[in-house]
């Protein structure tokens, strides 16, 4: 903990308090460790750790995949396992929509943002995960951390063949989510 604490400080980043672990399982498998950014996005950070103690997160599928652009995962009431993949991604969880807390933070690789719908201000229990930069998301969505260890995990996980893409057959899923200090 200290060595992530010590790392954005020499960064000049964003202050880190919390994270995440995530213990990815399917085509991928290995564990994705995320640093949060609370200073950054407070309302975003707390909806996501407080998903994740409730174990909400747990056995939640990536269901939206693009090659060269993003892992989606986080649909609490949709996404899990076993459940009607048709409905991936349409879900949220039972708490209202969160106000966008937009940054200067920039879409680099290994960036994790929360996902929404058209309007800015609906941004819920999805996010997704950057496989690449992606500037022009830049101001649009509300950043809430980054991959500090995993890449290589992320990069594995199994990419979307259908519309918009959406997982096809049986996709990989966050087993575990774990709120670290």
């Amino acid at each position: 903990m200290l060595k992530y604490i010590a790392g954005a400080m020499m960064m000049a980043g964003p202050a880190m308090a919390t994270g995440l672990e995530i213990d990815v399982a399917g085509e991928a498998s290995g564990t994705i460790v995320i640093e949060l950014f609370e200073t950054v996005a407070p309302q975003h950070v707390e909806r996501i750790t407080t998903l994740a103690g409730e174990g909400a997160y747990n056995d939640v599928v990536f269901h939206r995949v693009i090659e060269g652009f993003m892992a989606q995962t986080g649909d609490v009431q949709y996404g899990k396992l076993g459940g009607d993949m048709r409905r991936a991604g349409t879900g949220a969880s039972e708490e209202p929509d969160l106000a966008a807390e937009f940054s200067q933070v920039p879409f680099d690789r290994g960036i994790v943002g929360m996902a929404r719908a058209q309007d800015p201000n609906s941004a819920n229990s999805q996010f997704f995960i950057m496989f690449a930069d992606g500037h022009f998301l830049n101001g649009q969505y509300t950043v809430v951390g980054k991959v500090v260890e995993g890449l290589d995990v992320l990069d594995t996980i199994k990419r979307g063949e259908g519309p918009n893409g959406a997982v096809i057959g049986v996709p990989d899923v966050m087993q575990t989510v774990r709120v670290t200090e």
